[in-house]
């Protein structure tokens, strides 16, 4: 175990260099898969463009008031995120357009913000709609 205090965001970014890359925002309605494979491909074919994807935007509707649509919904959630990680996008923006019932979202999507956070991701979730429209 190591007694020293590490050193920090600040220690690493005093030895940064600027990249000639293009941070970009992906869809994630535009990608294909979120499959390991297509990931891979996606990530080097954006690189020879001169692409870093910086955040994976995604829509989410939690309007039916059933737990397995919700399960479903909070699933794919969860592949675009480890599809962010992935990329090496430290963002995710969730756009919520229904809540049929919070009190069966909320717990899906605390679930959510942890996995995101575990890989790596900070989930911004925005447009938050607390009942089905």
């Amino acid at each position: 175990m190591s007694t020293t205090k590490p050193a920090g965001v600040e220690a690493t970014i005093r030895g940064c260099q600027t990249a000639d890359v293009e941070p970009i925002v992906i869809d994630a309605a535009d990608l294909e898969s979120t499959a390991p494979g297509h990931l891979r491909d996606l990530k080097s074919g954006l690189a020879e463009r001169g692409y870093q994807p910086a955040t994976v935007s995604a829509e989410a509707c939690f309007s039916e008031d059933c737990t397995l649509a919700t399960q479903e919904e909070a699933d794919r959630l969860r592949g675009i995120v480890r599809a962010a990680s992935f990329l090496g996008a430290s963002r995710v923006e969730l756009r919520i357009d229904a809540i049929a019932d919070p009190e069966r979202v909320e717990p899906a999507l605390s679930a959510l913000t942890e996995r995101a956070t575990r890989e790596g991701v900070d989930l911004i979730r925005l447009g938050d709609a607390h009942s089905a429209a």
